[in-house]
Order: C-alpha cells, then sequence, then structure tokens
C-alpha cells in the first residue's frame, strides 16, 4: 500500500460509547475522523448503520479505500472477521464483520481485536517501536491484553488470547465480564462505578456514577474516590506482574485512563508490579500510551497495516 492519501486506508474503531471511523496512510498518520455516538444498546444495526454513514462520509471526500482496518473488542474470530457477543455490545451475536463491510465498500478489510490492535499501533508507531515482546493493556471501558511476542502478533490457536479481563482476581467482589471479582470489575473504566459501590455500599453515588466522575473526585481530594481509584490501581498492578512474570517482557504499555489519569493509577501500579514481580522482571517499563487520543484511530488502521503486510 501507498503511503500517501492517494490510496488511504479506513479504519473503524468500535466501542460500546463511540464508533470513530478514520481515513489515514499506511504511516499510521490519521487523515480525518469522524466520531459518533455507539448507542450500543440499540443493537447491531443502528451501530452499522452509523458505521456505514461515517465512512461514506469520508469516502465522498478521500475516494475509494485501499483498505479496511477494525478495532473492536472480543471475542471474536479475526481470521473470518466474526465478533462473538462482545460483552458491550449487545446484539452483536456472531456477526461476520468483514464480509458485511468488504460487500458493503469493496476493499479487504481486516478485523482485530481492539487490545490487539492497541498493540501494534504502540509497537509500530508508539511507546514500544524497537520492542520485540510488548503487553498492551486497554484499560478503558474494558480490560483486555495486545501482546506483540518475538517480535509478532499473538493469537492464540483460536484468536481469543488476550481476555486478562475475565480473570478471577478475587472470589468474591463486584462484578463483570460475566463473573464476580474479574480483573475487569476490579480495574477498569466499566469497573470502577462497580468496585465504588463494593467498596462503599451506605454512600449515596450518583445513579450514573462513570470512571470519568471518579477520577475528577479523586482528583480533587475526595477520599472515598481516592481510595477506590488505589484500590483499583493496585488491582491493575497485580496483573501485570502476572503478566510480566509470565511473558517477560520489555515493555507494558497501558490506554485509555493511564492516559487521562496516569498520575492516579501508574505510581501505585508500578510499585505493586516491583513487590510482586520476580526481581529479574522488575526492569520492565510500565509505561502510558503514548498516541493518546489517536490511539484508537491507529489501531484501526493497524490492523489493515499489519495484515495487509502478511
Amino acid at each position: 500500500m501507498d503511503s500517501g492519501a492517494s490510496s488511504p486506508i479506513l479504519g473503524f474503531d468500535v466501542g460500546g460509547t463511540k464508533i470513530s471511523v478514520v481515513v489515514g496512510t499506511s504511516g499510521g498518520t490519521v487523515l480525518e475522523r469522524v466520531a459518533r455516538p455507539s448507542n450500543a444498546s440499540a443493537g447491531f444495526n443502528s451501530m452499522w448503520a452509523t458505521m456505514v454513514s461515517s465512512a461514506e462520509e469520508l469516502i465522498s471526500r478521500w475516494g475509494q479505500p485501499a483498505a479496511i482496518g477494525v478495532s473492536i473488542g472480543g471475542p471474536l474470530d479475526s481470521d473470518r472477521g466474526i465478533v462473538h457477543s462482545p460483552p458491550n455490545l449487545p446484539g452483536w451475536d456472531e456477526i461476520p464483520l468483514k464480509k458485511l463491510l468488504t460487500e458493503r465498500f469493496g476493499a479487504p478489510t481486516y478485523v482485530e481485536h481492539d487490545a490487539r490492535a492497541g498493540a501494534l499501533a504502540e509497537w509500530m508507531f508508539g511507546a514500544a517501536q524497537g520492542a520485540t515482546d510488548v503487553v498492551y493493556l486497554t484499560f478503558g471501558t474494558g480490560l483486555g491484553a495486545g501482546m506483540i511476542l518475538g517480535g509478532r502478533l499473538y493469537r492464540g490457536s483460536d484468536s481469543i488470547a488476550g481476555e486478562v479481563g475475565h480473570w478471577r482476581m478475587l472470589r468474591r467482589g463486584p462484578k463483570a465480564y460475566g463473573k464476580a471479582g474479574s480483573w475487569e470489575a476490579l480495574s477498569s473504566g466499566a469497573g470502577l462505578p462497580q468496585l465504588a459501590r463494593y467498596l462503599y455500599p451506605k454512600v449515596a453515588w450518583p445513579e450514573d456514577l462513570s470512571a470519568r466522575t471518579l477520577v475528577r473526585l479523586a482528583t480533587d481530594g475526595d477520599p472515598r474516590a481516592s481510595a477506590v481509584v488505589r484500590v483499583a490501581a493496585g488491582w491493575l498492578g497485580r496483573g501485570i506482574a502476572q503478566l510480566v512474570d509470565l511473558l517477560n517482557p520489555q515493555i507494558v504499555v497501558v490506554g485509555s485512563l493511564a492516559v487521562r489519569a496516569g498520575d492516579l493509577f501508574l505510581p501505585t501500579a508500578r510499585r505493586v508490579v516491583d513487590r510482586e514481580c520476580l526481581a529479574a522482571n522488575r526492569g520492565c517499563s510500565i509505561v502510558a500510551s503514548a498516541l493518546g487520543d489517536e490511539a484508537g484511530d491507529v489501531a484501526a488502521l493497524c490492523a489493515a497495516i499489519y495484515q495487509a503486510k502478511g
């Protein structure tokens, strides 16, 4: 693929909160972006209509794409591009997304788990450039891991490697990913409000309590919100320590919440990792995404860039 705008890549970053559609180059440069609310509760057909209309808007200005990349939550079959009922996307049951996009827009389409696409983006264009062994954690609405091992993207035998949000960290606790005490329930954007209510059940938290609200309250010095964030950061560190001891990566890159509020999470997480890891693994760098607010957009492009190169 040419790196110029004459043969653009169309990228879809599909999440439970927003759908971002971008036009970019094979050099990872985002040329234009359209972002709209997901309205995920409305189901697949509504989201598909948003994806199509956003893409058509960009194609009208930039022309037919050379390739299409998709970054989306799992579980999914990357090779066949079939999405298997992600917990944050109700109604996305066995959706043949690769086939639908290829037929609709007439370009080769590559569908990748958002954590793996994020790992590719940081490895190719962000904080992990030059490394051969990388772990990327989404740490957004959900929690998933993407892994570059030995200089190649690792998917696992059935393309579902990295579903670490499903790990049970406690026998009891807040519930996410269908499991009480899961890592995602203890340390993610969706998990933070549940953790707050679990730790402080008698507090009159706002009905629409969100991770953003808790982070703001913690930044302003609210003692309970600060405690919730510290607990979540501690669990983030415990999970990272297990990944580091298992995989011995050079770097762990943390997205989303670590980009927006890294000072609240990463120092605690690093201390826990240093305490929990084997001494030989304590040199692993733990950093926030270098791509910042563009991480999801670049990840969507990378889903096509990496796979198209074979």
